[in-house]
């Protein structure tokens, strides 16, 4: 990194999983730039306004953030790094508030979601608020004051707004991950010897018996690894999609060139996202 701090945006408040994830990624070299939606994030990285974007786009748990995905086919950006988080969700509320005062619980819904069995048994009768943001539950939880109010978030975010944690680890399941992505205006382009690659694309064909069979056979015959593949509609066209595909290697890789190449030769659309490190578990 440079010895002069870069910006990155992010989605939500101070103290939310996606600064988190920005600050694991560029460790002290990132000012993270709150920003209220994932548009608001890929529109001022595209305007270069922030040098950087870091996006969340699937979580172990809930799935894929599809937001993100129709995002990336909107702007001119590239995929320059991913970033995955250790989720850990804590019941935070106001000094001295005992857990039997708690009649309502507030956070997104994603978090409220991944905390649903656990919450049932904490707290079977408090009542569940979907907010704009985890972190925002925290911020609004101070600002009302609201003694039988709790907010879910993550430690950082109860740290940042000077509030205790009445219990921490409320996930449902403790393997919940979320993966993040790194935007920035040019693609990746140091390759390091050693170093493991993920290549991120996006394609569409005719809506015709054997398409995604031929695309998975490009890759098949070359012993490449898909990591990750999701479908999405396609815009414009009735019961059409694009299918946004994830595999292990480098673009530049010979199998991984002639893979590309030969995906290329069945589709109508086609994209490459990027081609950088890929992320090593927490811990």
């Amino acid at each position: 990194m440079s010895t002069t701090a870069c910006t990155a945006a992010y989605q939500g408040e101070p103290g939310a999983w996606s600064e988190q994830a920005a600050l694991d990624y560029f460790q002290s070299d990132v000012q993270p730039q709150a920003r209220v939606t994932f548009d608001e994030v890929f529109a001022d990285v595209a305007a270069g306004i922030c040098d950087f974007g870091v996006v969340p786009v699937e979580n172990s748990l809930g799935g894929s953030i599809h937001r993100n995905y129709d995002l990336l086919v909107r702007h001119n950006l590239h995929i320059v790094g991913e970033v995955i988080v250790r989720v850990r969700w804590c019941l935070i509320t106001l000094p001295g508030v005992p857990l039997e005062e708690i009649r309502l619980v507030q956070s997104h819904w994603q978090a409220l979601a991944q905390c649903e069995r656990t919450l049932g048994q904490v707290l079977p009768n408090a009542v569940r608020k979907e907010v704009y943001d985890t972190a925002g539950s925290v911020k609004l939880l101070k600002e009302s004051g609201d003694r039988t109010t709790a907010a879910l978030a993550s430690r950082r975010a109860a740290e940042i707004y000077a509030l205790p944690i009445l219990n921490e680890g409320l996930e449902d399941d403790p393997t919940n991950y979320t993966r993040f992505v790194v935007l920035a205006r040019q693609p990746h382009s140091m390759v390091s010897e050693g170093e493991t690659y993920k290549t991120s694309i996006v394609f569409a064909g005719q809506n015709k018996p054997g398409l995604l069979f031929k695309a998975m056979g490009a890759f098949s015959l070359r012993d490449i690894d898909l990591n990750k593949i999701e479908s999405r509609p396609l815009q414009g066209s009735l019961w059409e999609y694009l299918f946004y595909l994830d595999f292990i290697g480098h673009k530049d890789e010979k199998n991984c060139q002639r893979a590309l190449d030969n995906l290329q030769e069945f589709t109508s659309y086609y994209r490459l996202f990027g081609s950088y490190p890929r992320a090593k578990m927490p811990g």
